[in-house]
């Protein structure tokens, strides 16, 4: 799988350049965004790891989920990403931290739809949090591929207008 290249670059050149660093906690994208990390510049030296959770009881463990609102909402709201980035970067001690949560094949639990929500974390704050949603007869690995290319985008402009506004208070 390639991802594109030009956004892979900026991304790492962006974290390199901060001395910054990022995790994931990942479900609908299946490791897709940790694949897409992994193929980064010098990514050892902003990457710190990542997660994928797909049940409850993972999520509950491992991420720190309430497990009372979890069961309410299948794991799958934006409340359960936000609180997955935000516990993901602070077990790993990162500045940055993505998550992501949804359905990446219709099933009776999403409503028949293909949805994605996804956070993306900075410095103990939700910087951004959205919903990506996709034709029903999106095919997963699809659905997950462009999930993970939309997401990383998304960060690309979190860390540029971060870095942007660093500037402005110096």
């Amino acid at each position: 799988m390639e991802f594109p290249k030009i956004l892979l670059d900026k991304i790492s050149y962006y974290l390199i350049d901060r001395n910054e660093t990022i995790s994931i906690a990942e479900s609908v994208t299946s490791g897709f965004v940790q694949l897409a990390f992994s193929q980064m510049p010098d990514a050892e030296r902003f990457f710190r790891g990542g997660l994928t959770a797909y049940t409850l009881e993972e999520k509950v463990k491992h991420l720190g989920i309430d497990p009372e609102q979890g069961r309410s909402a299948n794991c799958v709201s934006k409340e359960i990403t936000d609180a997955m980035a935000l516990n993901v970067a602070k077990k790993s001690g990162t500045d940055w931290s993505i998550a992501t949560t949804g359905y990446a094949t219709p099933v009776p639990e999403s409503g028949e739809e293909i949805f994605a929500y996804y956070s993306i974390s900075y410095l103990g704050e939700i910087v951004h949090s959205d919903k990506i949603e996709l034709h029903p007869l999106t095919k997963a690995i699809d659905a997950q591929n462009y999930f993970t290319e939309c997401i990383l985008s998304c960060l690309r402009c979190e860390v540029k207008t971060h870095l942007l506004q660093l500037a402005f208070k110096n």
